[in-house]
């Protein structure tokens, strides 16, 4: 079985080895994943991480709760964006969970994402969080696009609205909480094309380990939680979320070729 993590921050807060991580990942049958960039810097080191291991992409973006760093960053961003092996754009999108920066600087960096997707014909990793309303309304000037709602938060009514405009929609741990029943039966009317699967490690640790650290080894409970929610079994789970993932992200293993 191969399983595919299609958001993980490996090595960001410098607690566990990446090394080690991605070792024990592939023992858990976790044979992919992408290593997202939150801003320049995270950027470069998920290339030079990625380019060790086998299996990882990884991607170039500013997280929209460090948007007013976009002039300083931007450029080498975009320098990122143009090399043959970054795998997607982003994390961007939008948070007005937290008031680090303006929605106006907000939008205005999605947007830069969003085009620079376009340019380099890659998907595009949205992060959204309290802000549906907002996030749609500018996806919609762009729409169809190509990417992932990663970390899905939201309703049935949302992940329908995602699809429509071309997207795949990501479920990490969350899907597993007790109280998140919306979450789960969105997971239920997802289109099974549209499915893909992630940690977003080391944050948001499964049920079972709720207050501890996350990584990508532990994404098989959200597996599981998935296959449970759409009647099939782990490994179907596993090889229609891997089948995703790669149509998206690339079918091509990185690692060693820096």
């Amino acid at each position: 079985m191969n399983v595919f993590d299609t958001h993980c921050h490996l090595g960001l807060d410098k607690v566990e080895a990446a090394h080690d991580e991605h070792a024990r990942a592939v023992q858990a049958s976790v044979t992919d994943c992408v290593i997202v960039g939150i801003d320049l810097d995270s950027s470069v080191a998920a290339r030079a991480l990625a380019n060790s291991l086998s299996g990882a992409r990884w991607s170039a973006g500013l997280h929209p709760n460090d948007a007013n760093q976009f002039a300083a960053d931007w450029d080498g961003l975009c320098e990122l964006a143009a090399l043959p092996d970054c795998a997607a754009i982003g994390e961007t999108g939008l948070d007005f969970f937290r008031e680090h920066t303006t929605k106006a600087d907000q939008q205005a960096s999605l947007r830069a994402h969003l085009d620079l997707a376009l340019a380099h014909d890659l998907p595009v990793i949205l992060h959204c969080r309290d802000a549906f309303p907002a996030l749609l309304q500018v996806l919609r000037e762009r729409a169809p696009l190509r990417g992932v709602m990663h970390c899905f938060s939201g309703d049935p009514a949302d992940a329908i609205a995602a699809v429509e405009l071309g997207l795949h929609i990501s479920f990490a741990a969350p899907l597993t909480y007790k109280k998140n029943v919306a979450l789960r039966e969105a997971a239920k009317i997802v289109p099974e094309a549209r499915l893909l699967i992630e940690t977003d490690a080391p944050f948001l640790p499964p049920q079972s380990r709720r207050g501890q650290r996350n990584e990508p080894a532990f994404i098989r409970e959200t597996l599981q939680m998935l296959a449970a929610v759409r009647g099939w079994d782990e490994a179907h789970a596993a090889a229609v979320t891997h089948r995703n993932a790669c149509d998206l992200f690339g079918a091509r293993q990185r690692g060693g070729d820096a």
